[in-house]
Formats: C-alpha cells, structure tokens, sequence
C-alpha cells in the first residue's frame, strides 16, 4: 500500500494530496550507496519536503497555483542497500505508480538511482528520450568497480534509449570525452550553453515527444544551490535554468523527472529551499503548459 508521507510537499491541504485524484506524486529515495565523494544525499528528500512548506503556492511566471493539480507525496520507503535491489525496488514503486497514470517527481538521493526510474518507463513506453542536466557526463561504464554507480548514469541510461541529450557539463573523463566524440553523443558543455554552441531547438527535434528528465543539482552555480556532494565551479544560475527548462517544457511531453544529488546540510536552507522551488516551478510546467 502506498502510504502519505506526513510531511506533504508544499504542506498542501488534504483533499489536494490524496493519491486517488492526486495528478502529480512526489517520491522522495535517500539512496545514497552510488556515490563517490561527499555523503548527505539520504537525508535531502527530508529537507526538501520540510523547505517546501515555505514556498508560495503561487506562481508567478504561470499566474496559477500549480498544486491545485494535486501533489501527493509518498512516505520515505525504506530503501534497499545493494545497488541491483535498490534499482529493482525503485523500478517496481515506479511501475505501480506509472500504471494508475500519475506524474512521478523522485527526489533523491543519489543519481545512480535513475537507472531505477528509466527502467519502470522502458516497462511502459516503446519510445522515449532522455534529457540530462548535469555537471558531469556520467558516462563511464563502470566506477569502483560498480556499473550502477552514480559516475556510469548515462551509460546505462544509452542502453535504454539512444536518444539522450546531455546539457551543462563541465567535468569528465578522457574516456568519457572520447566516447562523446566516436558516438557522436548530444552533449553540450556549459561553455557550449554559455556561448550559443547549442542550438537548444535542434537539440530537442532530435529527441522523441515523450522524454525523461534527470536533472542533478550540480548543473548549478554554488551560488544557487551549494550544498552537493560532488560539486563543480561554473555552473548555470537560476534564470538561466528556468529559461532552459521552459522552452523543454513546451516542446516535449515530459514523462517523469528525477531530482538527484542534494547533499543536506542543515547549515545551509537555501539549496533545500531552491531544489523545492525547482521541483514546483517543474511540476507547473508539466500540467500549465499542456492543460
């Protein structure tokens, strides 16, 4: 049985979180067992779910209030400690919720836990896209010795789907950077954003209608959300973000996101708080532009 978490997201009223006429369920999964440097992942989806009590339930940029779609949110699951059953047991949480129609927006933990999420919608869909921002390519095929580590997301997320598009990177391998260029993978650099290398329409008309988003908090600047466990300098800033996942939003029916790699830090609210936002201002999208 899928039970409420007692914390809801946005501390929405009761009649708009339950499950039966809820569009849009939060699933918050503290995996934290792929990561590779900082830890604190496992505790973010609390924090999360706790910052979004403070957000305003209006939105400014749709001039509504999204959460009258219905938002219900999940009770933390108790989540398995081997990858291989971690990925199985997010697969099947998925596949339930995928079935009765909803809009699921997993908030992680870290961000090996997508390969859970992109296996529920090969489960489902014949054809779909996947779009991943990032600070990291996340492409190699194996990472201490684990292929569902969070280093190897996009090279198993290419075993699913051969349409991805990769957008903000600024840190990979030698072998990562060869295997864009022999693949000739959809990856863009944030100096490829920055400096109008990326020809966002282009990027999307090559990807199917239906189309999974992975969004990792490090495709930020510090100076927006700070608090990560792998960080990297340089990183995209909020109206850059929103004017990036805007245009996504108009031009492809997005099937699912995932929210991955906020490292909680009880000195720092204010990554929490932006991941909360990012998460609402995502959901408002998803229903607003296509209602």
């Amino acid at each position: 049985m899928l039970k409420p978490h007692p914390i809801p997201f946005m501390g929405v009223a009761e009649a708009a979180a339950d499950l039966g006429i809820a569009r849009a369920v939060i699933l918050p999964f503290g995996y934290e067992g792929g990561i590779s440097y900082g830890k604190g992942t496992a505790n973010a989806p609390q924090a999360v779910l706790e910052a979004s009590r403070h957000l305003e339930l209006y939105d400014e940029m749709l001039d509504a209030e999204p959460f009258q779609i219905g938002i219900f949110t999940l009770a933390n699951p108790k989540v398995a400690g081997a990858p291989e059953e971690m990925v199985t047991q997010l697969q099947a949480m998925l596949r339930e919720l995928l079935d009765q129609d909803k809009f699921v927006v997993v908030v992680g933990g870290d961000h090996s836990i997508t390969n859970g999420y992109l296996r529920a919608l090969n489960d489902r869909y014949a054809h779909f896209g996947v779009i991943q921002l990032d600070a990291h390519a996340d492409l190699r095929d194996t990472y201490d010795g684990s292929p569902l580590s969070h280093a190897c997301t996009m090279a198993r997320a290419l075993e699913q789907t051969q349409h991805c598009l990769q957008i903000g990177i600024r840190s990979m391998s030698a072998e990562e950077a060869g295997r864009v260029k022999k693949q000739k993978l959809a990856l863009f650099t944030m100096q490829d954003w920055r400096k109008g290398r990326l020809d966002l329409t282009t990027a999307l008309d090559q990807l199917p209608d239906k189309v999974f988003l992975t969004l990792d908090v490090d495709v930020f600047d510090w100076s927006v959300i700070a608090s990560t466990g792998t960080p990297e300098p340089g990183g995209c800033y909020w109206d850059e973000a929103m004017d990036l996942l805007a245009a996504i939003f108009a031009a492809k029916q997005i099937i699912g996101i995932d929210v991955v790699e906020l490292s909680h830090n009880p000195q720092d609210h204010n990554s929490a708080f932006a991941v909360a936002k990012l998460i609402y201002k995502m959901i408002g999208w998803r229903f607003f532009q296509t209602l």
